[in-house]
């Protein structure tokens, strides 16, 4: 069998920061980008924990799926399964950079996030108690601080 293209990131150099996976084109003709929102660097930096992740997605899915100016073209959030990350799935033949502000806004919303978190409950959710929202603001708060207040290319396109 032959590598998808994911497992072809040389993940020893990778680093923190928001890479376009990839595009595909849907038979109707429209562009789905894939991105990879990286948070911590893969096999150096410990991984986030699955319960951080959990709450996070339901934060970020929500946020986004309710943004009024990309809720139509959001897709799809949800983390990874290595827990180094989250994708994002845009319709739309886009950039890192073009997203950028738009993933700063989503990761200041859950660092600022107080209350309950939407969905978690056994109604709405599979595994409504496996959340931590502490664990998913401080995640959220540095990425802003360390990453994408910092952005470089280097953290907006593989190596």
């Amino acid at each position: 069998m032959e590598k998808i293209p994911s497992f072809t990131i040389n993940h020893e150099i990778l680093k923190r920061g928001v890479y376009v996976s990839r595009k595909d084109v849907t038979p109707s003709g429209d562009v789905i980008t894939t991105f990879d929102v990286r948070m911590t660097e893969p096999n150096r930096q410990s991984a986030l924990s699955p319960k951080a992740l959990h709450a996070m997605e339901h934060l970020a899915a929500t946020f986004l799926r309710n943004h009024p100016k990309w809720k139509s073209r959001i897709i799809y959030w949800g983390p990874m399964g290595c827990c180094t990350g989250n994708y994002m799935l845009v319709q739309g033949d886009l950039t890192s950079r073009d997203i950028l502000p738009l993933v700063k806004e989503t990761m200041e919303f859950v660092a600022g996030y107080e209350g309950e978190i939407p969905g978690a409950t056994p109604r709405d959710c599979g595994n409504y108690s496996f959340m931590d929202l502490k664990a998913a603001r401080e995640a959220a708060r540095s990425y802003i601080d360390e990453v994408l207040d910092r952005i470089t290319d280097e953290n907006l396109e593989y190596k």
